[in-house]
């Protein structure tokens, strides 16, 4: 007696560590997407386009507040998806059109989840669902073979990444296109239950024949044998009918919906992982689009960024152009470096100190390695040859001014390529977050140093400084 006892205890305390856990997990998922909707930092124009996307996740978190289980119907057209739901829900919510039975928009319904005390454990009870509380919620979709199929696919793949259960109805042995469906929704990592209507059409031979064909052979890889559910959503019975005259004729009228097996997988799969699912599938949609809010984001923001990079590239190489002093000229580039790499942070939301954009500065030129000698070398050449003709200009009545400005735009043109790489590798930096991903920081450098075409640099340089200085060819 003991030993049965101590079983049950057992049993209990893993029941009870099982929902604590599970509950945790909720509150995280809560606490997760609360803080993704609450820190979008997106500007006005990066809002732009994205609000399809913004609404989506208010729309989950609201779904994960309230504790929504949301569960889609998918099918080919007359497979009966819409009768199916109808026949759970009791009556007649989901309508079809007058075209072979094609549901013409997506419609959905609710139920009420009340959990009931029963014996040692508890047991769910469905019903309507009125007011803001929890519950499930049904949804029927499109057939998948219908017109403008491309369209309709792409909205049946958005349904699926949102809700948390699919259940996909067939009447018969499956197609190709009910195959493939199967395949693409089950990438989408949510339980299917594979519901094979209309049995009442077949003999009961046929019927068992097509359905273990369907398990054993079709979906084998696909699903479990527990996933297939029969049932007969609006089954066709002969009836009795009155005739005016007097007597009686057989017609074919509905008879009551056979879907207790399907109410009840559904129960057992709500009982046992509702809220996890919930709360997985909230958090890997908010994940997808998340993904498209910081892809968005960080598309306007390097296109900012070049914008910015470019505008200190012109300056710093205006700036030195100008200046004949070698040791003011180096001073210069290295300032107007720190201030771009500042503004550069700025703009991807990451705050830096005029020290840490010192230090990453001197990081990048380490890792630009001879490349930043070179140009140091050039520079102070450079630099001395242009102090020489510039303070030669009044001695030789302006002879050498052509020569000064020979040498001026060729050491602008070197600090503004300089300058250029140095803003680029900043911008990768800062866009993975202030890191260098899994390669380092040489690797980085070198990469985006081989992918930049100089020469256009140094001709646009020199195009725009002849613009801004006025200075002939």
């Amino acid at each position: 007696m003991s030993n049965i006892s101590s079983e049950f205890d057992l049993s209990g305390a893993i029941f009870s560590f099982a929902e604590i856990q599970e509950e945790l997990n909720y509150k995280k998922a809560q606490y997760s997407l609360r803080k993704l909707v609450g820190d979008m930092d997106l500007t006005s124009v990066e809002q732009m386009g994205l609000s399809e996307e913004i609404h989506g996740l208010v729309t989950m978190l609201d779904k994960l507040e309230r504790y929504v289980v949301q569960i889609a119907v998918f099918g080919m057209v007359g497979r009966g998806k819409s009768s199916v739901l109808n026949a759970l829900l009791g009556e007649d919510i989901f309508t079809v059109g007058p075209l072979h039975g094609v549901t013409r928009t997506v419609a959905s319904a609710k139920w009420k989840v009340n959990r009931e005390p029963l014996g040692h454990g508890s047991v769910l009870r469905l019903s309507l669902l009125g007011g803001k509380n929890s519950g499930v919620e049904l949804i029927d979709t499109p057939g998948i073979d219908e017109v403008a199929g491309e369209s309709r696919e792409a909205l049946a793949h958005e349904i699926a990444q949102r809700v948390d259960l699919i259940l996909f109805v067939i009447a018969g042995d499956l197609t190709k296109v009910e195959y493939r469906a199967i395949c693409q929704l089950r990438q989408f990592g949510k339980p299917i239950v594979l519901v094979f209507n209309k049995i009442d059409q077949y003999p009961e031979a046929d019927r068992l024949a097509i359905y273990r064909k369907i398990r054993d052979e079709r979906v084998r890889q696909l699903l479990k044998p527990s996933e297939i559910v029969m049932v007969a959503a609006s089954p066709l019975v002969r009836e009795a009918v009155g005739l005016p005259g007097g007597g009686y004729k057989v017609a074919m009228g509905r008879g009551t919906p056979q879907v207790e097996e399907l109410k009840l997988k559904i129960l057992e799969i709500l009982h046992r992982e509702g809220k996890s699912l919930v709360a997985l599938n909230t958090m890997l949609f908010a994940n997808t689009v998340n993904e498209k809010l910081v892809e968005r984001k960080m598309t306007i923001r390097s296109s900012a960024a070049d914008s910015l990079i470019y505008k200190a590239v012109i300056g710093k190489a205006g700036a030195i152009a100008l200046n004949p002093v070698t040791a003011v000229d180096l001073f210069t580039g290295a300032v107007m470096d720190i201030a771009m790499i500042l503004a550069l942070s700025r703009l991807y939301g990451i705050p830096m100190t005029r020290s840490g954009a010192v230090g990453l500065l001197r990081q990048i030129a380490l890792s630009m390695g001879g490349i930043t000698g070179s140009e140091l070398l050039v520079s102070l050449g450079l630099s001395s040859l242009k102090g020489i003709f510039g303070l030669s200009i009044p001695v030789t009545g302006g002879a050498s001014f052509t020569g000064y400005v020979t040498v001026a735009m060729a050491q602008a043109g070197v600090a503004g390529v300089s300058s250029y790489s140095i803003g680029q590798i900043t911008k990768i930096y800062l866009a993975n977050g202030a890191g260098w991903g899994e390669d380092g920081p040489k690797v980085v450098v070198r990469r985006i140093l081989a992918s930049l075409d100089q020469s256009s640099i140094l001709n646009r340089i020199e195009a725009e400084l002849k613009a801004k200085l006025q200075w002939g060819g």
